[in-house]
């Protein structure tokens, strides 16, 4: 679906109040199970003027607009570039996704300086982030029976074991079962079905998929208790100094 439809957001994009660093496309579609229906999740960085940030008044720091195109749901949200680098310091790995997301709608210099440092803020600690959506996913399976979360829930922790081996950042699905020596062997099918409709039954033995996703937590934990990554970020300098530079200097270099 994302491949059909017109995807030049330029106007959109400069539509906006203030500046926008990048916007990527998130959610299914950068996972690699989107469906016919699926929306269309658009993620990025404003930049507000320095004098926003001064004053009393609260600064809009994210910012979030929704529309329809081409009879696709779409919605971008973006965070002001002092929150999202802050957010990346926290060891979130949803806005790393969001970072270094391949599905690039727009793009500047600015965006691939931040990029090239996001390595220095990747931890052992990520984990975490990945262990605990994990959990969150699959209790919303069980609740509602759905495939979208078991398939969220396997993604995560594949996406966690991934980078704790790896040092590498991967969010689409079928690139983690494809390089994967634990991902169970039935996930192929689940994203087939998985296109065909977004909110269908997993028609899947609950039993078995509970004893994978309680096997691949042991693997996250083996994966981060043998982690290369280190404990805390390297980048913390360069990111305060990157932020302060893109915030004076008041615009984004394109490219």
């Amino acid at each position: 679906m994302l491949d059909a439809l017109d995807t030049d957001l330029a106007p959109v994009i400069a539509e906006q109040p203030h500046p926008v660093l990048f916007a990527t496309v998130s959610g299914a579609h950068l996972y690699g199970f989107p469906s016919e229906d699926s929306d269309l999740d658009l993620r990025g960085v404003h930049l507000l003027p320095a004098g926003e940030l001064l004053g009393l008044r609260e600064p809009e720091e994210t910012r979030s607009r929704a529309w329809v195109r081409q009879g696709v749901e779409m919605d971008l949200v973006t965070h002001d570039l002092r929150k999202f680098v802050r957010l990346m310091l926290r060891r979130n790995g949803y806005v790393l996704e969001q970072l270094l997301s391949p599905l690039v709608v727009h793009t500047g210099d600015a965006h691939r300086e931040l990029a090239a440092l996001a390595p220095g803020v990747l931890t052992s600690h990520h984990a975490h982030h990945y262990r605990g959506f994990a959990v969150t996913q699959w209790r919303l399976f069980e609740k509602t029976g759905e495939l979208k979360p078991l398939l969220y829930t396997f993604r995560v922790l594949l996406t966690g074991i991934h980078l704790m081996r790896s040092g590498e950042v991967q969010a689409h699905l079928p690139t983690l079962v494809a390089e994967s020596d634990v991902a169970p062997g039935y996930l192929p099918g689940l994203i087939a079905a998985k296109a065909q409709r977004e909110h269908g039954s997993a028609e899947v033995d609950h039993a078995r998929v509970q004893a994978d996703v309680e096997r691949l937590h042991a693997v996250l934990d083996e994966a981060q208790a043998g982690s290369a990554l280190s404990d805390a970020p390297s980048a913390y300098d360069a990111l305060h100094d990157f932020v302060v530079r893109v915030r004076l200097d008041g615009q984004l270099p394109q490219g």
